[in-house]
């Protein structure tokens, strides 16, 4: 299993209640679901939510901690990672984000606060590649997504697949990472296609 680098935004936008529950187990089809540490694969996920989403969540459990405008939930996804609930003031606006941080480390949770400020307080709106796959991985639903198996080459065998469509009515997966800039603008809404990358911005 291939995993992301350390601070990563998986979707734009805001996530709507239903998206932010889907989103806390992105990878639930994965073939090692219950082996070794999954830890690198969600640590570090971030994405904005709405306010209501925030407050839903800090009502559900008593969270774990509360330091300033974060929280933490009581429950861990895996080994030392939970979720970590951001209330940020960005650009004079209150925004809230969730995050998943790993809390063997004590610096992690501090490291993606000031990740998601510097990358939301960006002049341009713009999107990397990453962010573009991710996304599409993100608002993917499991039917047209899942992680390579033995049916291919042994050296791609657990990296993630989604269903493109190759015209005619043929449709194929294809590993997320290989994806064209094409095929990553036909999966992507309308309104994400066009954004910059931070480079050209």
């Amino acid at each position: 299993m291939t995993s992301s680098p350390a601070i990563r935004k998986v979707f734009q936008g805001v996530a709507s209640r239903q998206q932010m529950f889907r989103m806390f187990d992105r990878h639930v089809q994965r073939p090692d679901r219950w082996d070794g540490d999954a830890t690198p694969l969600y640590a570090g996920d971030w994405f904005e939510i709405a306010e209501a989403e925030h407050d839903h969540m800090f009502e559900i459990l008593p969270p774990l901690w509360i330091r300033g405008s974060m929280f933490a939930m009581r429950e861990f996804l895996t080994g030392s990672v939970t979720s970590v609930f951001f209330a940020l003031r960005i650009d004079e606006a209150m925004r809230y984000f969730h995050g998943y941080c790993d809390l063997s480390d004590r610096a992690f949770v501090e490291t993606m606060r000031i990740a998601i400020i510097e990358r939301e307080s960006r002049p341009v709106r713009a999107m990397t590649r990453e962010e573009r796959l991710e996304h599409i991985w993100s608002a993917t639903t499991d039917d047209y997504r899942a992680y390579a198996d033995q049916r291919w080459p042994e050296a791609t065998q657990g990296k993630r697949t989604v269903l493109v469509h190759g015209g005619e009515e043929v449709s194929f997966l294809k590993l997320l990472e290989d994806l064209t800039d094409d095929e990553i603008a036909a999966k992507l809404p309308v309104q994400l296609r066009h954004l910059p990358s931070p480079i050209a911005a």
